[in-house]
């Protein structure tokens, strides 16, 4: 088909149908750059208003504990934990004398006893006093005190071993003129203490 329009008329046309284009484009971009106003506005409006109900929230949890006492319970229960604390240190230095007793009897050598027992209130020690028929065997109660084999002392010092003769003197008993003198420490594993701290399961 032949465009026999004048070439005024045709440029008319031309400019016509491109500022049609241009509108359409211009519109699209306004309609655009509204959706994205209006998407910005309501994401402000969101966040302003989780920003604000998080706050109530956290109001409200802050009264609720402030309400319940928080504090209180808090120090009630370490003055719990430190009381079930001393109990344990307590019981740990707890002596089963019983068989403490008869096992120290048993590790005593032959021609020696028993006279008496002091337990340190926080060394963990024991002062042990026996009476000997003679010095050798007031030394041999050091020696068979501090035996491992024992499981009762994890060291056992000789402090003083004194002897006096029966005639000539006042004797310490007719029969056992030796007394002797120990300072023991208890084994971090022996089995006389009530709880054994050092015990390996």
């Amino acid at each position: 088909m032949i465009n026999l329009l004048p070439p005024e008329t045709k440029e008319n046309f031309f400019y016509a149908r491109r500022g049609a284009q241009l509108l359409r484009w211009v519109a699209g971009i306004g309609v655009g750059l509204a959706g994205v106003v209006i998407m910005t506005c309501v994401g402000m409006v969101f966040l302003r208003h989780t920003t604000t109900e998080y706050a109530r929230n956290n109001s409200s949890a802050a009264t609720l504990l402030k309400s319940q006492n928080v504090s209180e319970a808090q120090s009630k229960v370490e003055d719990i934990s430190n009381n079930l604390k001393l109990v344990v240190k307590v019981l740990s230095r707890e002596v089963l004398f019983s068989k403490l007793l008869t096992q120290i009897a048993t590790a005593l050598p032959r021609g020696s006893v028993l006279t008496s027992l002091n337990i340190g209130q926080t060394s963990g020690g024991i002062d042990i006093e026996a009476a000997a028929t003679d010095y050798q065997t007031g030394s041999q109660v050091q020696i068979n005190l501090a035996d491992p084999n024992n499981k009762i002392f994890s060291k056992a010092d000789l402090i003083a071993i004194q002897c006096q003769a029966t005639t000539g003197g006042v004797a310490f008993s007719a029969n056992y003129p030796c007394k002797v003198q120990i300072r023991a420490q208890f084994a971090a594993n022996n089995p006389f203490l009530f709880i054994n701290n050092g015990a390996k399961p």
